[in-house]
């Protein structure tokens, strides 16, 4: 069991008391909410994991690490779309994709569930003030920086919104492929100035003011802060200072078994990847991968300074902290694929960090989604649950990270019509803490099956070649399509999408 903080038992005996009085009428004792710990929720945008705490060498993330060492880390954890706007309005509301009818990158969940409770609504009815700072629900990258973007009006007594140096010098930006816009294409830029310069930077000075402007004039008051990091998402852009961190000799592109991609099915990639490393030769791909690791390494000072604030502060004790990815990232994985929209495990897979007061540090590696957010948190605020929330609360994980748990967790995505595809093709895939089942259209658009017991990296398709099935795999398919059925549709929506924002 954990052990209970003395911020907490100061008022456990009083809150009890409180709320078994005001029950009968539905009024929250002010105790119950000074009880209440603050929760500082921090996104980073495609943001995979390439972390040091993650094992990667590359990566010089110090402060995210720092993180992960005193909390617990959640080294299987997996989105539900892979994409930014349905990624972040599943998590955000704990709902999955099908159930608030949102694939693409420009329609709100609103528009389909009008009625649907978010984290910080949730925590509002118990108390909380809620701020955001930068990107949580979804932000066109780099043309909604310094906007509200795509954001929840009413889930926010605060919102804010810094536009930094990087908007004012895109003209400076190395595109790869000139033919694309900056926001889709290998880009970066290794700026001039400072970190603080940048719209990240600003992001962090604008949450650190928050902070301390609660601290002085709402000290009683929990805060729901959440703080939403641009980078690394295309254009790559960092102070130079941060790529001088990550040498360009120190990259090394991944490997790939000659075939990798024989037996994977063509929905399987990427529209907007359509040929293996967009065509570019090496040297150049390096470059973009030096980019990626210097953006990481910048948000990750930002980090730095949130965290080193609460402590400054006297919070850091009172506060949970989680910090999230809205879905992974690829650097040239299965022969070339870059960026997202795989259900491949380096898209789906991303970074979850939780540390609550409490909770002796650890690391699991159990299947876990992130619809388990929402139910989480309110778990450890006492909040109210929705009672259609898809996920469960991971408080057992942070209580005993190796208990048994049975995780299973399903990412789906929307392929639309194109010169691949006569129709679009919804996939779904299943992740177990052995297998990956992938399925296109049902199947009929074809099928995957990894065993990451013996092929972590997935090169080898299980279901390709032969027709015939060994009796177990077949079993082991018939059970992982049942968990499929009961949490994503099969085929793709006939309205609720507009594949022109796929």
């Amino acid at each position: 069991m954990p052990r209970l903080p003395s911020f907490y038992a100061s008022f456990l005996t009083f809150t009890l008391c409180s709320l078994g009085m005001a029950a009968a009428v539905g009024v929250l004792p002010v105790a119950a909410a000074e009880s209440r710990p603050h929760v500082l929720m921090i996104a980073v945008d495609d943001l995979n994991c390439s972390l040091g705490c993650y094992g990667d060498p590359v990566a010089r993330t110090p402060h995210i690490d720092r993180l992960a060492a005193s909390g617990t880390s959640f080294l299987n954890a997996y989105c539900q779309l892979p994409l930014c706007n349905p990624t972040r309005a599943s998590l955000m509301t704990g709902l999955r994709p099908d159930t608030i009818a949102v694939y693409d990158l420009d329609r709100h969940f609103r528009e389909s569930r009008p009625n649907a409770v978010t984290i910080p609504q949730a925590l509002r009815k118990v108390g909380y003030r809620t701020a955001r700072v930068g990107k949580i629900f979804h932000y066109n990258v780099p043309a909604g920086i310094g906007t509200n973007g795509l954001d929840d009006a009413p889930s926010w007594d605060i919102r804010i919104n810094p536009a930094g140096r990087d908007t004012r010098e895109e003209d400076r930006v190395t595109n790869a492929e000139p033919h694309r816009k900056i926001s889709a294409a290998l880009s970066w830029l290794q700026a001039d100035g400072t970190a603080e310069e940048q719209t990240d930077g600003l992001i962090a000075t604008r949450a650190i003011e928050l902070l301390r402007e609660q601290q002085r004039d709402r000290p009683t008051q929990p805060l729901f802060l959440a703080v939403g990091f641009f980078r690394p998402h295309t254009p790559y852009i960092a102070p130079r200072s941060y790529f001088e961190r990550i040498p360009l000799d120190s990259i090394r592109l991944p490997f790939s078994p000659t075939g990798d991609r024989d037996d994977i099915p063509t929905a399987a990639f990427a529209h907007n990847n359509p040929v293996p490393n967009y065509g570019l030769a090496g040297p150049v791909l390096r470059q973009a991968t030096q980019a990626y690791h210097a953006s990481v390494a910048m948000v990750d000072d930002q980090v730095g300074r949130l965290l080193s604030e609460l402590e400054s502060l006297g919070l850091r004790e009172h506060t949970i902290v989680v910090l999230w990815s809205d879905h992974g990232y690829h650097l040239g994985e299965h022969g070339g694929i870059w960026q997202k929209r795989t259900l491949f495990e380096q898209s789906a897979r991303a970074p979850l960090l939780i540390d609550a007061p409490g909770y002796q540090p650890g690391t699991t590696r159990r299947i876990v989604e992130f619809v388990d957010v929402f139910p989480t948190i309110a778990d450890l605020t006492s909040a109210p649950v929705p009672a259609e929330l898809a996920g469960r609360s991971l408080v057992p994980l942070l209580e005993d990270p190796a208990r048994s748990w049975e995780g299973v967790a399903v990412t789906q995505v929307l392929r639309p019509a194109d010169d691949r595809l006569d129709a679009p093709v919804m996939g779904r895939s299943v992740r177990t803490s052995r297998w990956r089942y992938t399925e296109w259209n049902g199947g009929e658009a074809g099928r995957e099956l990894y065993d990451h017991a013996a092929d972590p990296q997935e090169f080898e398709n299980l279901l390709s070649g032969a027709k015939s099935r060994p009796k177990p795999i077949t079993e082991v398919v018939g059970r992982l399509r049942k968990e499929l059925d009961t949490r994503a549709q099969p085929q793709p929506p006939e309205t609720g999408f507009n594949p022109a924002r796929l």
